[in-house]
């Protein structure tokens, strides 16, 4: 990684469905939940002292709140006023945490930021986020999510990244070069597409348990699982207003497993694609990132299906949350001036 210039204050922002990423060249690391939300009246404003909300707190108080998650599937929501402002005040927000002032400058520095994306992000919708940034920021890099990881680790060259986020899983080959859009594949199975099969499979079970989607994804960011568990899932939810406690070990497990025939079948494709004297090193070389790579299971059953074509080898990250943005800070570190979009106020 290149020395910081005193100058330049750079970022990496990993911009997810879920939670969000800064690291900057400070030494500042934070993430926040990609949530942001208004007090609803003037009585929640009154109760509240607030004007807007952003991330845990917005979670923990959205009763009083107009909520929104403002990314869809990895991906800037479309058409709402509110959304497009929210994704603006998330970022204010995390810049904001490294020091960055509305304006986008710190001790008179100019502000580069590198911005991780899903894979397949449409090329508009990499227009809403350059003037999203616009006024916060003064340049701009636009990077896959799996680049970003690849970035991090060190891992250019030979090696596929698997990266599973909340909205998207993302998938991309390295291959010692900017990836192409060939390299690269984006699914949108992955945390949320869970959430909302567990909740269906609970509710199922259990009709008259009152179970919401945030109980749901705490349950599964604690206990997630494919193949044999070996153990039991009781969680507590009231029914008919009586906490009670539920089995939901099976629920579990088909909920996870949902997103495994999608994964090894891309991943088998884009192998299949790699020039056939390097496909050995890049099956021996698969990354699983992001928080649906902590699956318990999940890399096992990944390398299973590796048998199918020669066998190989997964290692999971042990700390996906700053992978993403680290690595982009490393790549807005390294990259030269004529690679960074100057943004207009």
């Amino acid at each position: 990684m290149a020395e910081p210039t005193t100058d330049i204050l750079h970022v990496g922002i990993d911009l997810g469905t879920s939670r969000s990423a800064i690291s900057a060249s400070n030494g500042e690391r934070f993430v926040v939940e990609s949530y942001v939300g208004w007090p609803v009246d003037m009585v929640a404003k009154k109760v509240l002292k607030r004007t807007v909300m952003i991330g845990h707190e917005a979670v923990a108080n959205r009763t009083m709140l107009d909520l929104h998650r403002p990314l869809e599937r990895g991906l800037l929501k479309e058409g709402s006023d509110k959304d497009v402002l929210a994704v603006r005040e998330l970022l204010k927000h995390l810049l904001a945490l490294v020091g960055v002032s509305e304006k986008g400058k710190v001790d008179s520095a100019n502000v580069r930021a590198v911005v991780g994306v899903p894979a397949a992000s449409l090329r508009t919708n990499k227009q809403y986020l350059r003037n999203s940034m616009k006024g916060i920021v003064d340049s701009l890099m636009i990077v896959s999510e799996p680049f970003a990881v690849a970035y991090a680790l060190d891992a250019l060259l030979h090696t596929m990244i698997i990266d599973i986020g909340a909205g998207t899983s993302d998938f991309c080959v390295m291959k010692g070069r900017y990836p192409t859009e060939e390299d690269q594949r984006t699914l949108t199975n992955a945390g949320d597409s869970i959430d909302t099969q567990l909740l269906k499979l609970i509710e199922e079970r259990y009709p008259q348990a009152n179970v919401t989607v945030f109980m749901v994804r705490e349950w599964k960011e604690k206990y997630s699982f494919v193949g044999d568990n070996g153990e039991k899932i009781i969680v507590t939810a009231p029914v008919r207003g009586v906490p009670t406690e539920m089995d939901i070990t099976a629920d579990m497990r088909a909920a996870c497993e949902t997103v495994v025939p999608p994964t090894i079948e891309t991943m088998l494709d884009l192998l299949s694609r790699v020039e056939p004297e390097f496909q050995e090193r890049v099956r021996n070389n698969v990354i699983l990132s992001g928080g649906g790579g902590l699956i318990r299971g999940l890399d096992k059953t990944l390398e299973d299906a590796l048998k199918q074509v020669g066998g190989g080898k997964v290692k999971d990250m042990e700390d996906p949350v700053f992978i993403g943005s680290d690595g982009g800070l490393a790549l807005a570190l390294d990259a030269p001036d004529t690679d960074w979009e100057k943004l207009s106020a």
